[in-house]
């Protein structure tokens, strides 16, 4: 398909995902052809990893470095940001083009389409959309878990681990409760040398753990105590967290039909990451329906392929970089000071304490979150 004037390149989301995209596509496009719009529905980025330690702890003032605005990442000014929330797609099978709908009834019309927007949470890191509720959610989080004596997380994965040894830095003496589904932390993706690594130094601050069990309803503010699905109860619990994994934000994506996503909501896309039968929307991120853990590493891998194949399809020319898929790389941290990384490559090999306060402990990787956003 070959550009004309000032036909819009449109992506939805300006997360990891989508402000990678933008800024790599704003370096690449012609601006006497294309505008780059990239909607999100906020003026600025949210460094996510970061929430863990924000909606703990005041003392870290991470609000004031954590929300960053994505005003600078264009390459000479080639780009532009709209704050607005997608609710729907009007794109027709196989046909080039279509148009994004949003919240206020705005239409943009569009020449290539890219979805980005990412996960949504549970608990202390469902941050809300609309900028004036993002700071008294934080604070209200931050009283609630001062309040405390004993908080319980729903889900062991990376973000109830990390969640567990911020209130243990900020409150050692607080009793935490960690209720995972599996017998272990995180999942079989990683191997036991990280998963026990991490459950013996969350054992030896204090953190106790309830394996193979289940909390299904978060009980309403004020009521102390919580019941298991399988009838165990922790009568003292004053503060249960939700931290479950996130689920893909791809509700707007179903306008396009049903059968664009899976049964969990994930985007279907070709290994050129393009969606099934509209060659002109592509998907990125943690929404795609690939098999593989939704992480910020795997951007590395994504963030190339969809960038090439945007700029070849405006040229008229078959997309033909293909995603393979990405080593699974993560780290977790234990409070400001620990933790561990795990690196799914010669054979799996992990590192300890040390190895993730360097690259992600000490400061959530804010400065280079920052840096990245030109500031």
């Amino acid at each position: 398909m070959a550009g004309n004037a000032e036909q819009n390149v449109v992506i939805v989301g300006g997360g990891y995902a989508g402000f990678q995209v933008a800024k790599q596509l704003s370096k690449k496009l012609d601006p006497r052809r294309y505008n780059l719009i990239l909607i999100n529905s906020r003026s600025y980025a949210v460094a996510l990893p970061a929430a863990v330690r924000f909606v703990v702890d005041a003392e870290s003032k991470l609000e004031e470095t954590a929300f960053v605005k994505l005003d600078r990442i264009y390459a000479n000014g080639n780009g532009e940001t709209k704050v607005g929330v997608v609710t729907s797609i009007e794109a027709q099978p196989g046909v080039p083009g279509g148009a994004v709908v949003l919240a206020n009834g705005e239409r943009i019309s569009y020449a290539v389409l890219i979805l980005a927007t990412g996960s949504t949470s549970s608990g202390p890191c469902a941050i809300p959309e609309n900028e004036d509720d993002v700071l008294p959610f934080v604070n209200a989080w931050r009283q609630k878990f001062a309040k405390a004596n004993h908080v319980v997380i729903i889900g062991g994965g990376a973000v109830g681990i990390e969640l567990a040894g911020e209130v243990k830095d900020l409150y050692p003496t607080k009793k935490v409760t960690i209720v995972h589904g599996g017998n272990q932390l995180i999942n079989a993706t990683y191997g036991n040398s990280l998963r026990k690594g991490l459950e013996k130094r969350l054992h030896a601050r204090g953190v106790e753990f309830m394996f193979n069990e289940y909390i299904d309803d978060i009980p309403e503010p004020g009521v102390v105590g919580v019941t298991t699905r399988s009838g165990k109860q922790i009568s003292d619990a004053d503060l249960v967290v939700s931290a479950r994994g996130g689920h893909p934000n791809t509700e707007y994506v179903t306008s396009l039909g049903e059968d664009t996503v899976n049964g969990h909501g994930f985007v279907k896309i070709k290994p050129t990451m393009q969606l099934l039968n509209h060659p002109s929307i592509f998907a990125v991120g943690d929404i795609i329906d690939w098999n593989e853990q939704k992480q910020i590493a795997k951007l590395m891998w994504h963030v190339p392929v969809i960038v090439a194949n945007v700029v070849s399809f405006l040229n008229g020319v078959a997309p033909t970089k293909k995603y393979a898929g990405a080593p699974e790389i993560i780290v977790i941290t234990n409070g400001k000071k620990g933790g561990m990384g795990y690196f799914g490559f010669l054979g799996g090999f992990t590192l300890g304490d040390w190895f993730a306060w360097l690259v992600k402990s000490r400061h959530f990787m804010v400065p280079h979150f920052r840096k990245d956003l030109g500031y």
